[in-house]
């Protein structure tokens, strides 16, 4: 299975050769007249290098299955799901079912009907929330891959969640706007101050941020090798196109060496960072 590359030459729209110019105007990436701002242009871009890591995972299961499918949690406007429907499944030989699951009703509706007009069967959208998605029989069984690009806040664990839950072989994170560590470590400063060199990290208000940002995700990747996935982390575009450019990859292996020292080393950041509050969402007992 192949796509083609960006189409170097239509600096117009720098959009790929086989990609679907109404489509893009349907999701309001091109105007109607097919211009492109360059908010939208980052947009794509960042969509484009998504597929671009999704792809090998789709063409491994291609191999595999005759049927597979996707989960995008926290769809949103679903450019992802649209994207790599346009891009990778309308041209496969078997059926790859995308998933889109929002809260806003709204948005599933759009995507719903956007969907029934550009005739892509194979892509359904639900108005779920965390739990529901949990228990929802709407769902396949079986899922085969989970994404959720730019999941604000716990978003990000809400997908992690569920997508253990689901036992998911495949997990393609984007993580966003990571709030709630920082938060914590701002109500726990005025202790470890006193008790932990390490706080200089975090000292100052915009240092709290990101270093609360990099926490959040550190955490997220030993999670998941605990429970016993193959972690990858890498930038998605470089940095001039978005400061949230973290990308995590993660496979389940049948078994891993790892998980007991990634479960022992969250373990201890959570306590040496005082977050033992976080210790039930990583199904840890401190």
């Amino acid at each position: 299975m192949k796509t083609d590359s960006i189409n170097k030459n239509n600096d117009k729209y720098d959009v790929r050769e086989n990609q679907s110019i109404d489509l893009l105007k349907e999701l309001h990436i091109l105007t109607r007249d097919g211009k492109m701002n360059q908010d939208s242009r980052r947009k794509l871009k960042q969509v484009f290098h998504l597929v671009q890591f999704i792809e090998p995972i789709i063409g491994d299961l291609s191999q595999q299955q005759q049927a597979f499918n996707l989960v995008d949690f926290g769809a949103g406007k679903s450019y992802l799901g649209f994207l790599l429907y346009d891009l990778i499944a309308k041209h496969l030989q078997h059926p790859f079912q995308i998933i889109g699951i929002d809260l806003r009703e709204d948005l599933v509706q759009y995507s719903q009907e956007l969907a029934q007009r550009v005739q892509f069967k194979h892509m359904l959208f639900y108005q779920l929330n965390t739990q529901e998605a949990l228990v929802s029989t709407d769902l396949p069984q079986q899922i085969d891959i989970v994404t959720a690009l730019h999941a604000c806040n716990t978003a990000t664990d809400d997908a992690i969640n569920f997508a253990l839950h689901r036992n998911v072989p495949h997990i393609v994170l984007v993580p966003c706007c990571q709030a709630e560590v920082a938060g914590l470590l701002k109500e726990k400063k005025s202790k470890v101050l006193k008790n932990n060199y390490f706080s200089a990290l975090w000292k100052f208000p915009i240092h709290t941020r990101e270093f609360g940002s990099h926490l959040t995700n550190v955490m997220r990747c030993l999670y998941l090798e605990s429970c016993g996935y193959e972690v990858t982390v890498t930038e998605l575009v470089g940095w001039e196109h978005s400061m949230k450019n973290e990308l995590i990859i993660a496979k389940k292996l049948q078994s891993s060496s790892k998980s007991q020292n990634a479960s022992a080393q969250l373990k201890h950041l959570l306590l040496e960072f005082n977050l033992e509050a976080l210790a039930p969402r990583f199904k840890l007992n401190l």
